[in-house]
């Protein structure tokens, strides 16, 4: 979630950690000091920042890498609990060594490595570097579209994985589909966006100008409590 009003709202409906970036709209890249220290005083679940400094690819400079262990260390000095990336190599494949200079780096925070897993060359690979790396878990939909769709695929990495480490299943996860991912694919945890369109309130609006692929500014997207209360309740009853 890339507001401090979707962090507050997630805790409210009972999420028990909440993803922090910026620019959803590019798949989230890392926020603001002043966005993650104001959530931190503000919620009291899990707060894991997202550590990605520009979007598109997965595949870092030197420059980029040197802002990416700066970013690190800001969310550890900020009061995160966890740190989420993911870096890849030229051919797609987990670029082990970077992976653990940021997962030594963090600690004693906890590491996840985002979906950067999910466009690398062999997730079976991929998820045997991640171990190696030292990353604590992997936000995947099994190299699918959805978590729905993957579900063979985090099955499989769910059996691989074992207690080395966490698969956490994402993509399009609501309280309509939640049962039938945890049921097969045997995750202990989800991941969940839930956004949902909301309209500026502002009355004066100038049409002709457009500002980002989102238009000028008179729509954004927000997590609501209702929806994370529900996606709860759903999971809740699942396991009951």
């Amino acid at each position: 979630m890339d507001s401090l009003e979707s962090a507050t709202a997630a805790e409210r409906g009972g999420a028990k950690r909440v993803e922090l970036c910026s620019d959803l709209l590019e798949g989230g890249i890392t926020p603001s000091a002043g966005l993650i220290a104001t959530a931190r005083k503000k919620v009291s679940i899990g707060l894991h920042v997202m550590i990605r400094p520009r979007g598109g690819d997965f595949y870092y400079s030197d420059d980029a890498f040197d802002v990416m262990r700066r970013d690190v260390l800001m969310a550890k000095q900020l009061g995160a609990d966890g740190v989420v990336f993911g870096l890849l190599d030229l051919e797609a494949n987990v670029d082990v060594q970077r992976t653990r200079q940021l997962a030594d780096l963090a600690k004693p925070l906890k590491t996840t490595f985002h979906r950067a897993f999910d466009v690398s060359a062999d997730l079976r690979q991929s998820l045997e570097d991640v171990v190696e790396a030292g990353a604590d878990r992997i936000l995947t939909s099994g190299g699918a579209e959805t978590a729905v769709g993957g579900i063979a695929a985090l099955y499989d990495l769910v059996k691989r994985a074992k207690d080395r480490v966490i698969i956490m299943a994402c993509g399009g996860i609501d309280d309509q589909n939640v049962g039938v991912v945890l049921e097969k694919t045997c995750v202990r945890e989800i991941h969940a966006g839930l956004r949902t369109p909301v309209e500026s309130p502002m009355r004066y609006r100038r049409k002709r100008i457009s500002m980002g692929i989102s238009g000028a500014g008179y729509q954004r997207f927000v997590v609501q409590e209702s929806r994370v209360a529900q996606l709860v309740r759903s999971v809740r009853a699942f396991k009951e």
